[in-house]
């Protein structure tokens, strides 16, 4: 991670396919999946699953924004899920899968609320996307970290995850990083 590094920290369903896809960009230096904006200190997945703890499934990128500014992680993360879909995505449903962007500091909240309120102007649907503090960042279990990469033929990774990197690989092509073959 370079030293200049800043902190993003967003979710938009499952954080398997959010992380695949912001994994991709030139800039990007680490993306961790985890838990936040809940009220259970430590969550597993299972507690977060439950629905009861709070916690929206989530990932912290680790960015330098030298190569990538805040906005444009902003820019792959609405691209790559629906922010009018409230407490789902896909076939993911409950509060752990809504769209949340967490903010580290002013600027990033001014910027944050700056882009939902023009993506608002966008979709006829209402953007329902959580603008708050990170209060405590939660890194999910080993396992779930670089889950796209490590299980390439898994079946809900092939439906979901597969489809939005390729999204970000295309749409995107000029801030994906030269190492994505996949």
């Amino acid at each position: 991670m370079a030293d200049e590094s800043k902190l993003a920290t967003v979710g938009g369903g499952c954080f398997w396919c959010v992380e695949a896809a912001l994994k991709e960009l030139d800039g990007v230096d680490e993306v961790t999946s985890g838990y936040a904006g809940g009220s259970t200190e430590d969550p597993t997945y299972e507690a977060v699953c439950s629905g009861k703890t709070g916690h929206a499934e989530v990932v912290q990128v680790a960015y330098d924004p030298s190569v990538i500014a805040y906005d444009e992680l902003l820019e792959v993360f609405f691209t790559v899920h629906d922010p009018t879909q409230l407490n789902r995505q896909g076939p993911d449903v409950g509060s752990q899968y809504r769209s949340i962007v967490l903010y580290h500091d002013d600027d990033q909240r001014e910027i944050a609320e700056a882009y939902i309120e023009a993506l608002d102007e966008e979709y006829d649907e209402r953007v329902v996307t959580e603008l708050v503090p990170l209060e405590t960042f939660y890194a999910a279990e080993e396992y779930h970290q670089d889950y796209y990469e490590k299980n390439p033929n898994d079946a809900y990774c092939n439906f979901h995850a597969a489809p939005k990197v390729e999204k970000v690989r295309e749409t995107f092509a000029e801030k994906v990083r030269a190492t994505s073959s996949r």
